[in-house]
């Protein structure tokens, strides 16, 4: 034992105390005497080596954990303000980008370009969406090479970009805009083939105390009014086009309310055989009488329903319609077994599924033979369509119900591919018999058409007939039927038995 009186033993015991305290640095002396209480020192200094080891790799490995969370916290800010698809802004960072330009401290205005792809869903609904995503990498590199170093080009979603630019006059931006959408001119390559993609542009100067949101829908006004004049337009905001979008507003409220009650109603214009004038069928139009407007032409709501995703609906109540037409047609025995209505179906449509359903559903609940009805699908919509396109129309053309090309003719055809479709008929385009009676050139054009069709193993209804020269020569060629205003405009359903039962003499085929 040692000494109560050794001063080794305060020095230990104040070791000990610094210690405890934290100062793992702190070590205790070792005398000459090497005894036991020296043996006790040493085992307390090797202990505060250890601790010491075991703090500096704790705090090297804290360090190490602060910084990986510092780096993941940094990664979630960029991902909750980046697209995913495009590596541009967000619209979560595109509205701070503008908030911060318009509180730079320069007192100059912000300027913000709305831009929309035109005719993008076809890309998706005929290339497929990988196709529509390598499109969409394309156009947002373009957009971020043609804009200045201190700009902010985001994409919003879908098919819409925008790009704020801070301290910017309207006519510096338009510059910006207008190389925009030259770069969007050239061609962009595709994998099997090269595609154009317009875009539609609208361009808002902030002011003083206005919102980011506020300048982005004013922006989204002017890009819509772009759209309406046509492709690859720029189009300044006016506080006029406020009204004009609160009426396409209003109008699209309208339109869900005519949905879901009254107001939609068919027209139907007959097709006549040429050599006996028996009307063989009807084309189903739809048409919408609004309650303050008055009679609406499908060119002006259709395009409405397609940018709010109402087309699916409003086929459906189309087809249901329709169906349901021709199935008290035949129970007031106003037709044959051999009368059919056309109904013209979207390329949306085909890339549902359900669709197949729904014509399954309509024909199960009404009863009628399903060769009775025709769908219509236009000539892009059918030939280039991708493999959902084809099996939709496989499960169609299994249900029994014919397949008709609509506008044949109007530069999207595949003849070798047309040949493999499984489609009964095309309707040539009205453009094609435009000359047929003035035009000494015009009736060979369209025997070639017509033996073309027929060397694909089909045949052709033709239409926008309008004057007695068309139909008879059309009937002198050996076209079978054809359809047009020179027989009758579209007509409402009470007046086609009359219609059915006159019927059009052979030779003079019209009303």
């Amino acid at each position: 034992m040692f000494a109560d009186n050794d001063p080794r033993v305060s020095q230990l015991l104040e070791g000990i105390v610094r210690l405890a305290s934290g100062d793992l640095n702190s070590r205790i002396e070792v005398s000459p005497a090497r005894d036991e209480l020296d043996a006790i020192i040493m085992g307390t200094n090797l202990l505060a080596e250890d601790l010491q080891i075991i703090y500096e790799e704790l705090e090297q490995r804290v360090e190490v954990r602060t910084k990986l969370l510092h780096e993941a916290h940094l990664e979630m800010q960029k991902m909750a303000m980046q697209d995913p698809l495009t590596g541009l802004a967000n619209r979560s960072a595109l509205l701070t980008a503008l908030k911060s330009a318009q509180s730079d401290g320069t007192g100059d205005s912000p300027v913000i370009l709305l831009l929309d792809l035109d005719a993008f869903k076809s890309i998706n609904d005929t290339q497929g969406h990988t196709a529509g995503d390598k499109v969409l990498i394309t156009v947002a590199e373009r957009i971020r090479n043609a804009v200045r170093s201190t700009d902010v080009v985001a994409r919003l979603g879908g098919d819409e970009f925008a790009i704020v630019m801070p301290a910017t006059g309207a006519d510096q931006a338009a510059v910006v805009g207008q190389r925009i959408l030259a770069a969007l001119k050239e061609p962009i390559e595709l994998p099997d083939r090269s595609i154009r993609c317009a875009a539609s542009l609208g361009l808002s100067v902030g002011d003083a105390g206005q919102g980011p949101e506020e300048m982005l829908m004013q922006a989204d006004v002017a890009m819509y009014a772009s759209k309406a004049e046509g492709l690859n337009r720029l189009h300044f905001f006016e506080p006029g086009l406020l009204l004009v979008r609160r009426l396409r507003s209003q109008l699209l409220d309208d339109l869900r309310s005519a949905l879901k009650g009254e107001g939609l109603v068919l027209h139907y214009q007959p097709v006549v055989e040429l050599a006996t004038g028996r009307v063989e069928g009807v084309e189903a139009l739809i048409r919408w009488n609004h309650p303050t407007r008055g009679r609406i032409m499908p060119d002006e709501f259709i395009p409405l329903a397609e940018e709010a995703g109402l087309i699916s609906e409003l086929g459906r109540w189309v087809l249901t319609t329709a169906v349901e037409q021709l199935r008290q047609w035949v129970d007031e025995d106003a037709v044959d077994s051999r009368f059919s209505i056309r109904i013209n179906i979207s390329a949306t449509d085909l890339q549902s599924l359900q669709f197949i359903e729904d014509v399954r559903g309509v024909l199960k609940e009404t009863g009628v033979r399903p060769e009775q009805v025709v769908l219509e699908l236009t000539e892009m919509a059918i030939v280039k369509g991708n493999d959902l396109d084809r099996y939709s129309l496989g499960g169609l053309r299994g249900l029994g119900v014919g397949i008709e090309i609509d506008d044949f003719g109007t530069g999207y055809s595949s003849i070798s591919y047309l040949r493999r479709l499984p489609v009964d008929r095309v309707k040539v385009d009205r453009s094609l018999i435009v000359g047929l009676g003035t035009d000494p050139s015009q009736p060979a054009l369209v025997a070639a058409v017509l033996q073309l069709v027929r060397a694909c193993g089909l045949e052709a209804v033709w239409e926008g007939v309008e004057t007695a020269e068309q139909a008879e020569h059309l009937r002198n060629l050996g076209c079978l039927s054809a359809q047009g205003y020179f027989f009758s405009r579209p007509l409402p359903a009470e007046d086609i038995p009359a219609l059915v039962a006159a019927a059009f003499p052979a030779g003079n085929v019209g009303l």
